[in-house]
């Protein structure tokens, strides 16, 4: 009887052995699975990555990268309030509203309004490319303006024909203060034309003119 007993102990030892690396080799392919497996499925391919965090941390870089070549466009210029007699002096042609900052802060409200304000925005950085003497200023700038207003791609593409399209890739090819002038003088017609007729008759204009005239009076 004992040695019955001691036959089966061992029976039962070399069962338990046999079985372990089986049992450990699941456990640890199980593991694996956990610590690999991404939101969207249980594989165990190490290669596997969660993609929504990529996703998210691609948005947040363009994103950022965005903030950074926008951060230089103000909301608005900084400007005295415009006085009455300014505000008449809109009406008497467009140069003069395009002249002074509170003039293009009203006119450019009215176009976002239209949802055109990109034509202003491109106005205003071609105004400021011009102000820079620095070469690799100047071309840093020039390729964001190209980007942002002239790119098809670009949510904020300005309307512009294709003999301009061709000057400004041809000008592109050596960026100066003076690249994009074509381009300009195209929306400034355009806004001039197209624009300013509604903007002198929009509740913009003729809220600010009532309001001033008012005051006038009161003075």
């Amino acid at each position: 009887p004992m040695g019955s007993e001691r036959m089966e102990m061992r029976k039962r030892q070399m069962s338990t052995t046999q079985e372990t690396p089986g049992a450990a080799q699941a456990q640890h392919s199980t593991g694996n699975r956990g610590s690999n497996a991404c939101c969207f499925c249980w594989c165990c391919c190490c290669s596997c990555s969660c993609l929504t965090v990529r996703n998210q941390e691609e948005e947040r870089t363009r994103r950022t990268s965005h903030e950074l070549q926008t951060e230089g466009i103000p909301n608005c210029e900084e400007s005295p309030a415009p006085t009455l007699e300014e505000v008449n002096a809109w009406a008497q042609s467009f140069d003069k509203l395009m002249f002074t900052p509170a003039g293009r802060n009203a006119f450019r409200e009215f176009l976002r309004t239209e949802f055109s304000e990109e034509n202003m925005l491109f106005w205003m950085a071609c105004e400021e490319l011009k102000q820079e003497s620095n070469k690799s200023v100047i071309e840093e700038k020039a390729r964001l303006i190209y980007e942002d207003y002239i790119s098809i791609l670009s949510p904020k593409e300005v309307s512009l024909d294709s003999r301009v399209r061709e000057v400004i890739n041809r000008n592109m090819l050596e960026p100066s203060q003076h690249t994009f002038d074509d381009a300009q003088l195209q929306i400034y017609t355009l806004m001039h034309r197209d624009s300013y007729p509604r903007f002198m008759n929009s509740a913009i204009y003729k809220d600010l003119l009532r309001s001033l005239s008012e005051k006038s009076i009161e003075a």
